[in-house]
């Protein structure tokens, strides 16, 4: 980027075409919330010191961070571990960050994948270019680190990734991610990896309804492809397994929509 003109980089071929989608889809696996003790980013920026700048930053505020200088090198970042936001350097060595934009957006993998333009092009033309590609935001260089935090928290929240909470207590439960333990009015109960990960989400998201699908996508990570009623199943083993102590009450069903956790007493056909 430092010593290309701001505009007339050609938009040449993305070299990806040797990573198969399967390695996508591991990568969303690996990158679902299960076992993801931070938040993390993929700074995808040429000029070092910008790159490091922005990394350096968001390590300090907790998050983890991986760094590429190239599409090439991000797109190989990415068939490892999905991140949950992408920082974008528009111009880039081996292609547009334009370019690599669109081919986020047209592979199902990372279809949903939060991006945030990083660009000295800041026209309102080059702005509306980018959003209508599909980038969650823009950010014109030189930018406040500070905006840009505050600019990643906003498009994070409205990605639903939440900040990670190692103990959730609730209603007599208390789940513990690191020890991968779950007390019940004090007493420990052992649940198999998918209810754990199912109740850790919905005790995260208190009172939340989610449908089977946003329980899959966010239990058992995006693309995994099973039934939708696999759900529940898993909710009925759940159920069980926290019926001695009583509390399975606090996963309730709402009729033709999914489920949620809440510590209200539920109404008869909810349980």
């Amino acid at each position: 980027m430092s010593d290309l003109p701001m505009s007339g980089l050609p938009m040449s071929g993305l070299p990806m075409s040797g990573l198969p989608m399967s390695d996508l889809r591991k990568a969303a696996l690996l990158g679902a919330f299960y076992g993801r003790r931070q938040k993390s980013l993929l700074v995808v920026e040429d000029e070092p010191a910008v790159r490091e700048m922005v990394a350096d930053n968001f390590r300090m505020s907790g998050y983890a961070v991986e760094e590429a200088s190239s599409v090439g090198e991000a797109w190989e970042l990415i068939s490892r571990a999905m991140p949950n936001l992408v920082l974008l350097d528009w111009m880039l060595p081996d292609s547009s960050g334009m370019e690599f934009l669109r081919r986020l957006r047209r592979e199902e993998p990372t279809r949903a994948l939060p991006v945030i333009m990083l660009t000295a092009r800041g026209e309102e033309a080059d702005r509306i270019r980018g959003l209508n590609v599909g980038a969650d935001d823009y950010l014109g260089k030189p930018f406040s680190l500070r905006e840009l935090e505050a600019r990643v928290k906003a498009v994070l929240r409205r990605a639903g990734v939440a900040d990670f909470e190692p103990v959730v207590r609730a209603g007599g439960l208390e789940i513990d991610l690191e020890r991968h333990r779950v007390m019940a009015n004090s007493v420990e109960t052992q649940l198999g990896p998918t209810e754990f990960r199912l109740l850790h989400f919905l005790m995260s998201h208190p009172e939340r309804v989610f449908s089977r699908t946003q329980l899959l996508d966010n239990a058992w990570g995006h693309d995994v492809y099973i039934e939708e009623r696999t759900v529940d199943v898993h909710v009925r083993r759940l159920r069980r397994r926290l019926e001695p102590s009583g509390t399975d009450e606090h996963i309730q069903t709402v009729r033709g929509v999914g489920y949620k956790f809440s510590v209200a007493m539920p109404p008869q056909d909810a349980r």
